[in-house]
Order: structure tokens, then sequence, then C-alpha cells
């Protein structure tokens, strides 16, 4: 959508069959919805601390009110009745400020996902006994998609822009570095299970040692623990890089957690003898340390919600 276009509005609120109707349901309703606008900030930003990355963008006070701000002001607009060239422009500024922050479009549809569970909560509470209910839920659901779709598009265009300013060359190049990427993905994904089966065979020739005599009770049990923990961690790394595969994030804690499990198993086996203290010593270090990694990736240092 170009910005630059005030075609594009009508055209955009046509393909949504937003009407002159659905924006007088709204301004109707804006009255009992306005009232509610204390309920929904708190609720609103509730649900946004869940993110678990709120607190990188809203650092301090100050950015907090100021936000608290723009978010109630565009919140009552959503019921304003007039949604013109200058409503839009609005919404198109809002999606901008969030590209420039770098905060990621999931975020974005996530927050939507409360806004329009309390909106039609809120509805459907003061207006359930009218006759146009079903009209006034279509009004609200088409300028929150209407406002969804306006929002988004600046990422989408910004995506298509940093592609587009790329020449020939940088766009083969960066084309054979995907391609490459999801085959190396691949790769790791087949090692993976290889390992995996190599764990198990672990696993079995610790039984046998333990099943044969070579191997004292004591000692074979807890070798036996070791290899457990070992294969649980290749087969919870091979979820990741599955999830990896299908576009999630990649999962370095995975692989600090079978580190974490080989070292575990040398500990176990080093723990029976009376000579190796100091190995039992230095193992327990790295497990610590490597402990400590995962914590630092998995649980983010981020300001408790109360200061906020």
């Amino acid at each position: 959508m170009d910005i630059g276009n005030q075609k594009d509005f009508p055209a955009l609120k046509a393909d949504y069959r937003f009407t002159k109707e659905d924006a007088a349901l709204l301004l109707k309703m804006k009255p009992e919805m306005e009232s509610a606008a204390d309920e929904f900030l708190a609720g609103f930003y509730e649900f946004i601390w869940s993110f678990g990355k709120t607190a990188e963008f809203l650092k301090d006070e100050a950015v907090l009110n100021r936000h608290r701000g723009k978010i109630r002001e565009w919140y009552l607009d959503l019921f304003g009745g007039a949604y013109d060239i200058s409503y839009f422009l609005k919404l198109y500024k809002i999606g901008e400020i969030h590209v420039k922050l770098g905060l990621p479009t999931h975020y974005v549809n996530a927050a939507f996902n409360y806004v329009r569970v309390f909106t039609l909560g809120r509805v459907n509470k003061h207006f359930a006994r009218e006759a146009d209910l079903t009209d006034r839920f279509k009004a609200v659901e088409r300028i929150l998609d209407i406002n969804l779709d306006v929002l988004t598009s600046s990422y989408r265009e910004e995506e298509m822009g940093r592609f587009l300013s790329l020449s020939s060359v940088e766009k083969t190049l960066l084309g054979f570095l995907k391609k490459t990427s999801s085959y190396f993905n691949y790769l790791l994904a087949i090692a993976l299970v290889m390992v995996a089966f190599f764990a198990i065979g672990l696993f079995g020739y610790d039984v046998y040692l333990l099943f044969s005599g070579q191997s004292a009770i004591e000692k074979g049990i807890l070798t036996i623990l070791g290899s457990l923990l070992i294969l649980w961690a290749a087969i919870e790394l091979i979820h990741e890089e599955m999830n990896h595969l299908r576009g999630g994030n990649f999962a370095l804690e995975a692989f600090i957690t079978l580190a974490i499990a080989a070292l575990i198993r040398k500990i176990l086996i080093f723990s029976l003898s009376t000579t190796k203290t100091m190995d039992v010593l230095l193992y327990g270090a790295l497990v610590l340390c490597l402990a400590l990694a995962y914590w630092l990736i998995v649980h983010r240092i981020k300001p408790a919600k109360s200061q906020h």
C-alpha cells in the first residue's frame, strides 16, 4: 500500500467491506467503550509484559507513560467515527515507529489478539440486548482488521525496500546463502539423529558391561544413568532443530543442555574414583559455567514488572 496515494484508503476500506454505517455504529459505541479505557490499558500492559522483551522497548517510566498515552489515544480513535486520510496516516506512522524500534511484527499481531477479545467482550456486555449486536461486532472486527493491515504494511514495505535496494549480485548471493543455510540445517538434523543413535548404542554398551560383570554394579548404574541423560539431551536437541526448520529460532540452549549432560556423565563416573577428585571439581566448575550461560539465555535479565 502506497501511503502517498490517498485513493488507497477508500480501496482498503472497500476491501474489508467497511461502510459508513460501520463508522456510525463505532461512533455510537464510543461513550461506553471510552468508559472502559482504563480497564483496557491495565489489561493491555499486563498482556504485553508477558512477551518477555517488552522492557527492551519500554525502558523507563517516561517512555512507558508516553506509550500509555499513545495507546489510549489509538484505542479511543477506534470509535472516533472519522476514518479518513489523517486517520490512516497516523496508523502508518505508528507502524513506521515500530519498524524503527525493531519491534517484532509477532508482538503486534499478538497484542491485537488482546484488543480484539477485550473490545468484542465490552460490546457484548454493553449492547447484548440491542437488535444490531451482530452489526456492531462486524464493525469492530473490520476496523481492527484494517488497523492491523495498515500497521503491518510498514514491515512489508521495509522488507521489500531492503530487498529492492540490493544489487543483482547481492540478490543472487543472498538467495544462494539461504539455500545453502537450509541444506546445512538439514545436514545438522541428520547429524543429530546419528548422535541419538550413538547415544542409544552407548546406553546398550553400558548395559552390556553391567550384566556381563565387566563393570562394577555401582559404576555400571551411574554410567547407564549418564548415558540416558545424554540420550534425553540429544532427543531434545532434535526437537529444537525441528522447530528451527519450521521457522523457529536457533536453540543454542539445547546444545548447552547436551554439553551439560555429557559432563554430568563424566562426573558420575569419576565420582567413584578417589584419585580423580580434581577432575570432578573441574567438570563441576564447567557444569556451573554452562548452567549460568543456559540461565542467561533462557531467563534474560529484565526489570521487574512492578517497577513499571
